[in-house]
């Protein structure tokens, strides 16, 4: 019973929790003190729930609970002032201090100040003053509500190191005195950008990672697509917040074609189709859909993520591989690479131009990047220069340039991938 108990609670946890710290870090003004009791309102649900059972709404007893326990502590503050001048203007975080029907009336609070609040804790969390790894951990820990140990797990650290490094945001947001507050007019598009950048950071690290045993961690997926969702929801009219979620949507929808029996990675061209997930797909194109019209409204041409996702798009919408629309994804590189320069985004364009117009093609914009030193370890480069010499034929040069490219990666699947590929090519009849 207790065990069955247990499980419904870390359900609950899972879903709530996020809700539940942004309401306390309203009032509260501390994501760390925040966090501590939303906790100690979970360890109230482990003391009550499998003596006197769970609850009929068990979200709501976890959330007036939590407000309880930060009523008692804004009561325990010796400084009242201090606390005055932080939450001031949080007409109800005053009632906390002088009325004695506080609890009714944030039971009172609206959905679309909650949905401020999960926002306000999002941007937070994201906040660059923050290391991408700190946004990461800490969005992890307190928007998806995984632990210390998942996470750590999942980024292939120690849980020791996971720890410190979530101790250490918190800090460096006390100390830095990030408003809990909605960033307003250009800083809210500058802020937006590092909050789509931590959410599609924890989805390719669950889409492929870097190292270790496994080529996917679909748990971390999974967390991603609830945050894009969720973002979808609070930000309902930002035009790459659609696309973002587009393109995890559609990426996602791959999954179960991404890795054999054997769990041995499976390309993209190669893959069974019919083992991709239409409601995903159907989600993405969607999504994408959303994204277009927005832009299309505000006059503003698609962004970097709604750009991708129309890549990935046109990989859905292609019942076979043979039928890809490959002079499409390479304008759509084209384009993208005018939104956002960078050396990976050449690189896939290579990889589509060879697709729509020839290995040779795609070769000359390949060598034309092997001077740059941001892909000098980077094992796709390689791999793919791989590919295009074997399809003209130039088999040993072919081979080197796969088992050099299994030297630069750090996940074992990938390695045997690239191992296998240099190995296929000098076979007899290759």
């Amino acid at each position: 019973m207790h065990s069955a108990t247990h499980q419904a609670i870390a359900a609950v946890w899972r879903i709530e929790s996020a809700r539940i710290v942004a309401a306390v870090a309203r009032l509260l003004r501390d994501i760390g003190q925040a966090e501590e009791v939303a906790q100690d309102a979970l360890v109230a649900a482990l003391e009550h729930w499998p003596t006197k059972g769970v609850p009929d709404n068990p979200g709501a007893w976890l959330m007036a609970t939590a407000k309880n326990r930060a009523l008692d502590r804004l009561r325990r503050d010796k400084v009242q002032s201090s606390k005055f001048e932080q939450i001031g203007h949080d007409l109800e975080a005053q009632q906390a201090l002088v009325a004695p029907d506080f609890v009714d009336a944030l039971d009172a609070v609206r959905a679309d100040e909650i949905g401020d609040d999960l926002l306000r804790l999002i941007f937070t969390a994201c906040h660059p003053v923050l290391s991408t790894e700190m946004r990461a951990a800490l969005t992890l820990k307190l928007l998806a509500g995984l632990s210390t140990h998942e996470i750590a797990r999942a980024f292939l650290v120690t849980e020791p190191t996971l720890a410190q490094r979530i101790v250490r945001a918190k800090r460096t947001l006390r100390e830095a005195r990030v408003p809990f507050e909605l960033p307003r007019g250009a800083v809210l598009g500058e802020r937006l950008a590092s909050v789509l950048e931590v959410v599609y950071l924890v989805f390719n690290e669950g889409y492929t990672a870097t190292a270790g045993e496994d080529w996917m961690r679909p748990a971390l997926v999974d967390e991603a697509l609830r945050l894009g969702r969720m973002l979808t929801e609070l930000a309902a009219e930002e035009p790459e917040v659609h696309g973002l979620l587009a393109l995890m949507e559609l990426q996602a929808s791959r999954t179960a074609a991404r890795t054999d029996a054997s769990g041995r990675p499976v390309l993209l061209l190669a893959q069974d189709r019919t083992r991709w997930d239409h409601l995903l797909i159907r989600r993405g194109l969607a999504a994408l859909a959303r994204a277009e019209a927005l832009c299309a409204e505000q006059g503003q041409p698609l962004g970097a993520y709604a750009l991708q996702g129309a890549i990935a798009a046109c990989h859905a919408r292609a019942v076979q591989a043979a039928d890809t629309d490959w002079v499409r994804i390479a304008s759509l590189y084209e384009a993208l690479a005018q939104t956002t320069p960078s050396p990976v985004v050449e690189l896939n364009r290579a990889v589509a131009v060879a697709m729509a117009y020839g290995p040779a093609a795609g070769l000359a914009l390949i060598d034309a990047l092997r001077e740059d030193r941001a892909l000098q370890n980077y094992q796709w480069l390689p791999s793919v220069r791989g590919d295009l010499l074997a399809k003209l034929g130039r088999l040993a040069e072919a081979r080197a340039e796969f088992a050099h490219a299994a030297t630069l990666t750090h996940n074992l699947r990938e390695r045997e991938l690239l191992l296998a590929r240099a190995q296929t090519l000098g076979e007899p009849g290759a």
